[in-house]
């Protein structure tokens, strides 16, 4: 009799012989490098751009308003740290993002686990969540500025709204795309919905659910950033915009600089969250964004 294949068994054998990558690297740094060439990869083209950045500025004379220096920007950089200004409204944008994306997550898994479950709900539902998704966020924005006002509460919003249809989409195909004689197994034992979808749908769609949270965290932030364009007093948006009306382009480079290692951190945690949490998929099951 064939058994039912469990998660315990996508984790594989225990080798004995298998170690960590830090083990790797402390005993063999030359087969760590081997098996990871990213790892000298990244740090060159970064180098090998930034020099190249660096060269062209210096060498053509261009001003410093159009295009300014990497030592510029990380003059800078440096020096809105120091002052505490880059990071009090690094951490307001951030925290708009965050809960941005924790009300998206909560309503993009529910909302589609209705539509997927319920097709009477898709039928109706589904037409207006699309003509939704085709309105341009930053032509509501403003919309939103006004019945919201200019604090924080209207940028959730925003990057809810921008974060909602990544997650919405994912786990409608993730609840759809499930292996039908797992379905019939279920109703053999006579499941009930709620177990069936709490035991089998839902776990099967779990890598499609993680594909749309990794889409939407990163998206929260560029909401939030649309957000505080359109109007906020704090925020890394509204420092772009100061630094745009008085020409300091290189504070311009220096936030963007901020805002793409928020972007990074973010995906790289979601990514830790997700190997953590489906830890019994094959690798290849596995959706990354």
């Amino acid at each position: 009799m064939a058994r039912l294949r469990t998660p315990s068994d996508s984790v594989g054998p225990i080798v004995p012989g298998a170690r960590s990558a830090w083990a790797e690297l402390r005993e063999d740094p030359a087969l760590f490098v081997r098996n990871r060439p990213q790892v000298l990869l990244i740090p060159l083209v970064f180098v090998v751009f930034v020099g190249a950045w660096e060269w062209v500025v210096r060498a053509w004379n261009i001003p410093a308003f159009l295009v300014p220096a990497p030592s510029t920007v990380a003059g800078a950089l440096a020096r809105g740290v120091r002052s505490g200004l880059y990071l009090s409204n690094f951490w307001v944008t951030l925290c708009e993002a965050l809960l941005g994306f924790v009300i998206a997550a909560v309503a993009g898994i529910m909302v589609g686990a209705v539509i997927a479950q319920f097709r009477l709900a898709e039928q109706t539902f589904y037409p207006y969540l699309v003509a939704l998704q085709t309105l341009p966020k930053i032509a509501i924005a403003p919309l939103i500025i006004v019945w919201f006002g200019f604090g924080m509460s209207s940028k959730v919003i925003i990057a809810a709204t921008v974060a909602f249809f990544p997650v919405l989409v994912n786990v409608i195909v993730g609840l759809k795309t499930i292996d039908p004689a797992k379905l019939d197994l279920m109703r053999s034992l006579r499941a009930s919905r709620w177990q069936t979808f709490r035991l089998v749908t839902f776990p099967n769609a779990l890598p499609f659910v993680f594909a749309g949270l990794d889409i939407a965290i990163v998206f929260s932030v560029l909401g939030a950033i649309v957000g505080e364009f359109v109007g906020a007093q704090k925020g890394l948006g509204n420092l772009i915009l100061q630094f745009n009306f008085s020409l300091d382009i290189a504070g311009v480079f220096a936030v963007l600089i901020l805002l793409s290692v928020m972007g990074v951190a973010l995906h790289l945690i979601m990514q830790a969250v997700q190997k953590h949490v489906i830890f019994w998929a094959e690798p290849e099951e596995i959706i990354s964004a």
